[in-house]
């Protein structure tokens, strides 16, 4: 073999050496990628599963603490009708607050995404977003409720209080600042006749739109009590 077929063939050899040393580090860099990708998702699943913990253990404590107040005052109010009286109005004020956990006849109401809405076949001239629930929606339903006498509202067991925000929040919508998803469950205790009838012309307007929407009328219906805390950061007491 002559100089110049050496030569070549070294050429050949350094290219497919590079080559070969190349994927070698592609190869190298992508395990050590996919390495510290796992690895960052395993910590962050072990955060996420210790605030549950804690959160879950914050709850429990809670209701360990209330449970004990009431029995106190319960022993403090026996054979003493002005005490009793007092921790009647405590109870109702809890109540309208929604500090308390609540059950009585109401309804119950379904909104769902339509899923069976895609973009072939719903035509080129409607927007798929029509087919979805919206924040705006639940609003709309939650104000027929209280303009309707309801005590007691709930969407996906997240109580309504005076201060309640529902907004929408990326492809869910946050409910006291909790992200919920479809399906929604919005219950309300009140007179069921009341609350169904004065909601027929919206869920109507649903349907039409493409919206599912289901109502039951229950005489046993149980909503939560608000979990948050209420804060009053500019009404102030006239003295």
């Amino acid at each position: 073999m002559n100089k110049k077929g050496n030569i070549i063939v070294i050429g050949v050899v350094c290219f497919i050496l590079t080559f070969a040393i190349l994927i070698q580090i592609r190869t190298i860099l992508h395990t050590n990628s996919m390495v510290i990708e796992t690895t960052e998702n395993a910590e962050l699943r072990d955060s996420v599963i210790k605030w549950q913990e804690k959160y879950d253990q914050s709850i429990v404590d809670m209701e360990e603490a209330e449970n004990k107040l009431k029995a106190i005052r319960q022993d403090a109010t026996q054979n003493n009708p002005e005490a009793v009286k007092k921790e009647e109005e405590l109870l109702n004020n809890n109540i309208n607050l929604g500090l308390t956990d609540v059950k009585g006849p109401g309804v119950s109401i379904i909104l769902a995404d339509n899923e069976s809405a895609t973009a072939s076949n719903i035509g080129l001239t409607e927007d798929i977003k029509d087919y979805l629930v919206h924040d705006s929606n639940l609003r709309e339903v939650v104000r027929k409720l209280k303009n309707s006498g309801a005590e007691a509202i709930s969407i996906n067991d997240q109580r309504v209080v005076f201060n309640t925000s529902i907004t929408c929040s990326g492809n869910v919508i946050r409910v006291n600042d909790i992200r919920i998803g479809s399906p929604f469950e919005i219950k309300a205790i009140g007179s069921p006749e009341l609350l169904y009838g004065n909601l027929e012309p919206t869920i109507k307007k649903l349907n039409n739109l493409g919206i599912k929407v289901d109502i039951e009328k229950s005489e046993n219906i149980s909503i939560n009590k608000y979990n948050g805390t209420i804060q009053q950061n500019y009404a102030k007491s006239v003295e």
